[in-house]
């Protein structure tokens, strides 16, 4: 039965592949029932982002009070934001509402380098976003980035990505944002490891890499199903470990569609006739 309720945050992805699309699949995947807030119109395809165009804030606002007056979500995940306008109409909702169980992707740039994240809207989200979520869950790249704004706080000694400049960052991160943040290791040499520090104690969990390039959407897709576990009931450690399964699983099966970084199969658990 479809009883939990997983609201998503986040940009229109034309292709399918990543964002909104990507994220309503996996919650069809979950068996939960999904809703989405649309920040912003992408033209997008497995090869990369031809054309942003942000929708305006008051939209923004609009779709989130139609759903949030109506149906009160179990779970949220958040994307792409684009604009601080965005972020700042967002974080009004989640005190307002007084939402529970948000996990942030901080979407920054996408897989082909285009920027998804205004240095404005950057900023906002440090600031006012940050503090209000269950968990944010940001790749090497985009921790490198946290890190550089935190200047002084980190080992400088310790190579970017390694384990103890993971480790580090994390509970940097957490003590100055006072969150949960997972730190993917899709972009690290060897095994994916993700490293979760949850403002108590640190967790790394092992992971297998899958030798593909069908790896469009792979953050928008664990933020999602890390969210869906959340809704129903898993503890934080055991939505993260669930999520990553879930993932390897989609990159495994992938359909092996478009001609760059391809799709993943968000649906491969499911049969299809």
């Amino acid at each position: 039965m479809m009883n939990k309720k997983v609201l998503t945050i986040a940009g229109s992805d034309s292709g399918g592949g990543a964002g909104i699309q990507a994220d309503l699949k996996v919650m069809c995947a979950y068996g939960v029932y999904g809703m989405s807030v649309i920040t912003a119109v992408t033209a997008q395809n497995t090869l990369g982002v031809q054309r942003v165009e942000e929708l305006p804030p008051e939209v923004v606002a609009a779709q989130l009070s139609s759903v949030l007056e109506d149906i009160r979500p179990d779970a949220v995940k958040i994307g792409m934001v684009y604009s601080r306008e965005n972020v700042e109409v967002i974080s009004e909702a989640i005190e307002r509402w007084g939402l529970e169980h948000v996990v942030l992707d901080p979407v920054m740039v996408s897989s082909s380098g285009r920027e998804l994240l205004r240095s404005d809207a950057a900023e906002a989200m440090r600031q006012i976003l940050f503090p209000k979520v269950t968990l944010v869950t940001p790749n090497v790249p985009e921790a490198g980035k946290l890190a550089d704004f935190l200047k002084g706080s980190l080992d400088k000694e310790a190579d970017c990505g390694s384990v103890l400049w993971t480790e580090n960052m994390a509970y940097a991160f957490s003590e100055h944002w006072h969150t949960a943040f997972l730190i993917k290791g899709g972009h690290r040499k060897g095994a994916p490891a993700d490293y979760l520090y949850d403002g108590e104690k640190g967790i790394w969990f092992p992971g297998r890499r899958v030798e593909t390039r069908h790896t469009h959407g792979t953050g928008c897709t664990l933020s999602s199903a890390i969210a869906c576990n959340l809704a129903k009931g898993y503890s934080l450690e055991e939505a993260v470990q669930e999520a990553k399964t879930y993932l390897t699983g989609c990159l495994e099966n992938s359909p092996g569609i478009g001609h760059g970084h391809g799709a993943l199969n968000h649906l491969w658990k499911m049969k299809i006739r």
